[in-house]
């Protein structure tokens, strides 16, 4: 798959889950990550997200496409993060675009529109916390991907700091 410079080099799933369209990778006997066990909590702070392997994958995962995937990995980071920390609340802005996409893709535009609202209180309330996002670039290509002004999917462009840039 083409597309964005990857930051990891962990593989991505056999398959891009789109509800109703693909087995339900935790919970249908055909998904891909049926009966896996639950990875492990990655704590997520502001200084940390260069060097955290889960938080470049979800990166990763939205860049290329796989918006559910991306929910579901960064969620985990969002829970040890803690929800309404700033590193919190800027990552779940990003899973609010994700599932935007997601639903935009689907067809579900009003669906789209609430999250897209959602992320946009949750990047407001994140503060300087942006995990080296630029949270208005999102938002503004988050819009326009769900009004149909753009059939360019956002982009995650993290600013890493000299020093920290993956190879």
């Amino acid at each position: 798959m083409s597309g964005p410079r990857r930051l990891t080099d962990r593989p991505f799933p056999p398959y891009r889950h789109v509800p109703g369209e693909t087995p339900h990778p935790l919970r249908d006997p055909a998904g891909y990550a049926y009966e896996r066990p639950e990875p492990r909590l990655t704590v997520l702070d502001e200084a940390a997200w260069p060097a955290c392997p889960e938080y470049l994958y979800g990166v990763d995962l939205f860049n290329h496409g796989y918006w559910w995937e991306c929910h579901e990995v960064l969620e985990g980071l969002w829970h040890a993060a803690g929800h309404r920390s700033p590193a919190g609340e800027c990552l779940q802005a990003v899973i609010q675009c994700a599932v935007a996409h997601l639903k935009a893709e689907t067809g579900n535009l009003r669906g789209a529109r609430l999250l897209l609202q959602n992320a946009e209180r949750h990047a407001s309330q994140a503060g300087s916390a942006t995990l080296g996002l630029d949270l208005q670039a999102l938002l503004s290509a988050t819009h326009a991907y769900v009004h149909a002004r753009s059939t360019r999917q956002a982009q995650l462009r993290p600013e890493f700091p000299a020093d920290e840039e993956p190879a």
